[in-house]
């Protein structure tokens, strides 16, 4: 398994020349090994009991690893996954000295809404808003950001609406902010085909056929978003039961309803979804990253690079990994934390 990693700043596209071949054990011998020590103990309840914090409209589950006085790393899940796609990343960065906070987002684990009343709205400025708040909730004032899927998104957005907020990120697919406006647009039927799960979501069929079968249809996301991984059923049903969460079909419905304009938000968002709609550019020092077998739609580096104006690095991981790249790859996706903290 191999990291090609592509080194640029403003011009990537200028650099694409320059890339170079290095290994997935990136990791320095001694930080490799506190890393594997670690990640022994990842199983299922490694993070120890879960925490609890009142966050803007949400009681928000989380489990907190490493040092309560160190550098801030905040890792965000996508869907349909949960923060055990971070089993090895987190302990190998509290190893590293790092305060590893891992949230589940609204609709998953044991988050919950703190009123019946509060719409379940998923658009991406509300997700987003989730994690800052979540950040006031703790007293903290930046951070260095990990994401993937839905978890990359919401990392991408503070980084662009918050830098302030933001030391570092990093963000498997690039850049994924997006619009209702370019939702619309249709794509060639190859790519229309990868989505085939949003359409279905955008039925009455759909959102009775997820809420009846949402454990198998996950597994089956994860089987075609990462179509070399040698997935064990022990892995897939740790993180499976944070769907059984009493709000994750209606998050998981709205969100994919939202993005093709079939489902409004919440006015409260708008004046945000206003400056997502300019797709703006994120300034904060970032690594992309993407794996060479990802299943899961996903947009090319070269389409996103001119997005990331400050110091940036875009990695391929090669070796047949998937969409759920901080499982998949955890060495090179610790590494890239660390390093993108450090660029």
């Amino acid at each position: 398994m191999h990291v090609k990693t592509n080194f640029s700043g403003r011009g990537l596209l200028r650099a694409a020349l320059a890339t170079v071949l290095v290994s997935q054990m990136g990791l320095p011998g001694h930080a490799l090994a506190q890393s594997t020590a670690a990640a022994t103990m990842a199983r299922p309840d490694a993070w120890g009991p879960l925490k609890h914090v009142h966050a803007g409209v949400l009681d928000v589950a989380y489990a907190e690893m490493g040092p309560a006085d160190g550098p801030v790393v905040i890792l965000l899940h996508g869907w349909p996954y949960d923060i055990h796609s971070y089993e090895q990343v987190a302990p190998a960065l509290a190893a590293k000295g790092y305060r590893v906070l891992l949230p589940y987002a609204r609709g998953y684990g044991d988050t919950r809404f703190l009123s019946a009343s509060t719409p379940r709205n998923a658009e991406p400025a509300a997700l987003a808003q989730d994690v800052v708040d979540f950040m006031d909730a703790l007293h903290i004032k930046r951070a260095v950001f990990g994401g993937f899927d839905w978890g990359a998104r919401s990392a991408d957005i503070v980084a662009a609406l918050w830098p302030e907020r933001v030391k570092a990120l990093v963000s498997v697919s690039g850049y994924l902010i997006g619009t209702q406006a370019a939702g619309k647009a249709p794509l060639p039927p190859k790519a229309e085909y990868q989505w085939w799960y949003q359409f279905y979501f955008a039925t009455d069929r759909g959102q009775e056929g997820y809420a009846r079968n949402h454990h198998d249809f996950a597994k089956l996301i994860w089987q075609l978003a990462s179509p070399k991984w040698d997935l064990d059923d022990a892995t897939f049903e740790r993180s499976a039961a944070a769907f059984d969460n009493p709000d994750h079909v209606a998050i998981t419905i709205h969100n994919y309803r939202w993005r093709l304009d079939l489902a409004k938000g919440e006015a409260r968002y708008a004046p945000l979804e206003a400056r997502l709609a300019q797709l703006p550019k994120i300034s904060v020092p970032t690594i992309t990253m993407e794996g060479d077998a990802n299943g899961a739609p996903h947009p090319a580096p070269e389409a996103y690079a001119r997005q990331f104006t400050g110091k940036y690095q875009f990695r391929l991981i090669e070796g047949g990994i998937g969409h759920n790249l901080p499982q998949e790859a955890p060495q090179a996706f610790t590494q890239a934390v660390i390093d993108a903290d450090h660029l």
